[in-house]
This record gives structure tokens, C-alpha cells and sequence, in this order.
């Protein structure tokens, strides 16, 4: 299934973009009377007529809707430390989108090394990846904040817990066992940087009531522990 992605809804009418409008009337060679698929970004949908085949600015006919089209039974936010080499960060938000997540949110800690991450092209590969994975609602791709101002900000009523390599006086448990005793919807994860987080984030979260987690005993990199947990969540919920 070939999915376009457009907001752009008026009553009956869907508009696409210039490109999305060009892949689907130069590249795929749609016509006027078409059948085609419109996801909203939103969770919906919708099986559409093309009306008009403008390569700049096609419009489509909602014919029907399909609510919760490649939907998950949670709701998952992801805050990981932007890598060092870009491309890992990506690769992470990509192929997590894939799996099923609710929220991106890169997050600046103490040992960070990168510490300006400009969000547009992840938002990009992330709908990329939606389409691909067959899914109608467009995880939300969140500004840069600090890991202090994301522990402080979680809401309490969200199974929050961050992921890191050292001991503390609060032993770690595994991401597996936690999950296993949750039978609520709302998960929080938090990863850290290459250098890990500080003891003071580590501390500042369990004073916030956070949930110290391991991943297995590998040492992983922190797009692989960040995708790890992601699907750690995925597989939870997996009927």
C-alpha cells in the first residue's frame, strides 16, 4: 500500500503538498478517478478519490475513513541524548518509529557531546518512516530540552524510567521486569549520552520517583539502547 501524508483537510477535500502531489502524479503516475491513501498525521486513514491531478498541489475526495489505522495499545515517549555522529540519531528515530513510539524528544545532559540538535530532518525521516510502517499517526518530534528539565516535566501518572550503566544505592532492574508488572498505557524512557548521564541526573530522577533500568548485560550504544527499549515496549504489548 502506496500512503500519502497531508493536514491539509477542508470538509470533504484533501489537499497534498507540492511533494507529495509530485510523487504521486509524476512519480507514480496517479490520475484523475484514482484510489488513493491519505494518512492525517492524526490516526485516520483516509481511502480518497483524486479529483485533481496537480503535480504543485493535488486534490483528493475522502470517500472513507479508517480510524486508528497501525495503531499500538500505549503510548511511548522516547528522550534520548543526541549522538555524536548524527546519522546514529537518526537511524534510531527511524527504525523506532517504525516499531511504534508517541514522542521524540531529544534531550541535553551534563556529558553530552553535541549540544545544538535541530529537529527538522529527523521530523522528516520520521514520516518517512510512518508511511513505510503502515501507520496513520505521525509521532510527535519534540525541541531540544535538558535531561534536568525532562525528569522535573514528565507527568507522575507516566511509568518513567531511565536506563544507565553505573550503581547506584538503588539497585537497577531490568526494563523486562518493570514492564512486566505495568498494566497501565503511558511509558517514559530516558537514555543517555555516550558518556552517560552524571550522578546528579541519576539522582535527580530517583528523587522524582523514575525507575532505574538496565537493558541485558551488553554494553550498548545509546541508539541501540534507545531502539532496545522501544521494542522492549513494542514486544510487551504484542498480542
Amino acid at each position: 500500500m502506496e500512503l500519502f501524508y497531508s493536514n491539509d483537510i477542508e470538509g470533504s477535500l484533501v489537499t497534498l503538498s507540492q511533494e507529495e502531489s509530485g510523487h504521486c502524479v509524476k512519480v507514480l503516475r496517479h490520475r484523475k478517478g484514482d484510489a488513493v491513501a491519505i494518512i492525517d498525521g492524526e490516526g485516520s486513514l483516509l481511502h480518497c478519490e483524486l479529483m485533481d491531478a496537480d503535480p504543485r498541489e493535488a486534490v483528493c475526495r475522502i470517500v472513507s475513513a479508517e480510524e486508528g489505522f497501525g495503531s499500538h495499545p500505549y503510548d511511548l515517549a522516547m528522550a534520548v541524548c543526541p549522538t555524536k555522529n548524527a546519522d546514529r540519531f537518526e537511524w534510531f528515530a527511524e527504525k523506532a518509529t517504525e516499531v511504534g513510539l508517541d514522542r521524540i524528544v531529544p534531550v541535553i545532559g551534563d556529558h553530552s557531546e553535541r549540544k545544538v540538535f535541530k529537529t527538522e530532518r529527523i521530523k522528516r525521516l520520521v514520516l518517512s518512516a510512518t508511511k513505510q510502517s503502515l501507520k496513520a499517526r505521525l509521532p510527535e518530534v519534540c525541541e531540544p530540552v535538558s535531561v534536568k528539565e525532562f525528569i522535573e516535566n514528565e507527568p507522575e501518572d507516566r511509568l518513567r524510567l531511565i536506563c544507565y550503566c553505573f550503581e547506584q544505592e538503588e539497585k537497577r532492574v531490568s526494563v523486562k521486569q518493570v514492564l512486566d508488572a505495568f498494566s497501565g498505557r503511558g511509558i517514559s524512557v530516558l537514555i543517555g549520552p555516550e558518556g552517560d548521564f552524571s550522578e546528579e541526573e541519576v539522582r535527580l530522577a530517583l528523587a522524582r520517583g523514575w525507575q532505574p533500568v538496565h537493558l541485558g548485560p551488553s554494553r550498548l550504544r545509546t541508539e541501540t539502547a534507545a531502539l532496545t527499549a522501544a521494542t522492549a515496549v513494542y514486544l510487551h504489548f504484542l498480542e
